[in-house]
């Protein structure tokens, strides 16, 4: 009962946003029936429609060319109307006070004075434009200069499009440079995580993390073969990829994965689950990467030299029964050993703490993808992005080497993560 108010309340809040980008870049910068004006509406109809289309288009089985061509605008689109909305919202002071310093140096009275003669005058010709052309010619002003008023000219024209065009450039610049930077691919980051358990013999050893590829109709080989280049340059010991790898099935993204075949690590790569993996199949992801040369840890641990190597389901597949299992993967190891493990979202750090757990190695939140998302993504996770303690366990969250729904990141740079276990005995 509870998602039906919710989800009209979004719904209104989503059309009382494009309405207001509406009045702004299009309502109060073009002339009234003219192909501008036309034009600029119907983008704005359509360009949420395709951001419907691309949101849904997956989950309805749509044909993957179709959801290709969908997302690409769609997704776009909810990125740069964030943007958008934000530019124009911080130029609402910029309209005022361009508003009276111009009325100011028009002349004739005082900013209040101009400003209130201007906005009457506005009102005016809004009533007359809205009169029949009848009405219009019978009260003196003649039909085709209403319906022809030029453009050009007032304050009033001028500072909307001023400002209009500014938040323009700001918006899409933003939304511009943070497509470039997924589209680049990730930059490696290096942490040192310190383990009172860890043996002298494995200090330094390098565990590269790469979580949130989300390989969909944006995101494709190309992205894995970035992907894989970078570890690879890394030379790491062990690669953890932890979740959320897809978003579509095995035959629309097998072919999109095979990269992740030549990963190279001298204890090879692991895997588990993310939510994403459970919206697509995850039980023939799990097959498939298998078949790639990774390992999935389905609940379960291995023995790395020096430290144990655990992973956990992701929770979402607690749907399926294929949840989090602490118990099996954990519940019998020796705790005088040091142990790492690898769980898709950083809310289960409870349960790691309670096995006692050293590291726990997450991604899931993007850090936030796109500000202030942040501040979003640390009302559901405990940690957002980086290295925390909790109690005598570590926790590291990576903003994840992709990105969902947008190709954007803004505030939250994709990364892929190197970090090295130190012992304290070295």
């Amino acid at each position: 009962m509870v998602f039906v108010p919710v989800a009209l309340a979004v719904l209104a809040l989503l059309v009382g946003v494009h309405r207001y980008v509406w009045r702004r870049f299009v309502a109060d910068t073009t002339a009234p029936g003219g192909t501008l004006r036309r034009v600029g509406t119907a983008t704005v109809w359509l360009l949420p429609l395709l951001s419907v289309g691309a949101l849904v288009s997956g989950r309805a089985g749509a044909p993957f060319w179709l959801q290709q061509v969908l997302a690409w605008p769609g997704y776009l689109w909810l990125a740069a109307l964030l943007y958008l909305t934000l530019a124009l919202l911080m130029g609402e002071a910029v309209r005022l006070v361009l508003r009276r310093v111009l009325a100011l140096r028009a002349g004739g009275g005082t900013a209040a004075e101009n400003d209130s003669a201007e906005t009457i005058s506005s009102q005016v010709e809004v009533a007359v434009a809205e009169e029949s052309p009848a009405r219009a010619t019978a009260s003196g002003t003649p039909a085709t200069l209403v319906a022809d008023a030029p453009a050009d000219p007032s304050r009033r024209l001028f500072v909307a499009r001023a400002v209009g065009g500014a938040a323009a450039v700001a918006g899409l610049g933003t939304v511009g440079y943070g497509t470039y930077g997924v589209l680049r691919g990730p930059r490696v980051k290096q942490v040192t995580v310190p383990l009172a358990k860890l043996p002298r013999a494995a200090h330094g050893f390098r565990i590269a993390v790469v979580s949130d590829i989300h390989l969909g109709p944006i995101l494709g080989r190309a992205h894995t073969q970035r992907i894989v280049d970078t570890v690879n340059r890394t030379q790491p010991d062990l690669i953890a990829v932890v979740g959320d790898l897809v978003d579509g099935s095995v035959a629309d993204l097998g072919p999109a994965a095979e990269p992740l075949a030549r990963l190279e690590a001298r204890h090879g790569a692991f895997f588990v689950t993310g939510n994403h993996e459970y919206f697509s199949g995850a039980a023939q992801w799990v097959h498939h990467v298998r078949e790639l040369g990774l390992h999935p840890l389905e609940n379960a641990r291995v023995e790395i030299d020096g430290f144990d190597l655990a992973g956990v389901n992701d929770v979402a597949g607690e749907s399926e029964g294929q949840g989090p299992d602490f118990e099996r993967a954990l519940g019998d190891r020796d705790r005088t050993r040091a142990s790492v493990l690898l769980a898709h979202q950083p809310v289960v750090i409870d349960d790691a703490v309670a096995y006692g757990v050293d590291l726990q190695l997450s991604g899931h939140t993007h850090g936030g993808q796109l500000w202030p998302g942040n501040y979003v993504a640390g009302l559901a996770n405990p940690t957002v992005a980086g290295l925390e303690r909790y109690g005598d366990t570590q926790l590291y969250v990576s903003r994840g080497a992709g990105a969902w729904g947008p190709p954007v990141r803004v505030g939250a740079p994709s990364d892929i993560t190197v970090v090295h276990l130190a012992s304290r005995q070295a």
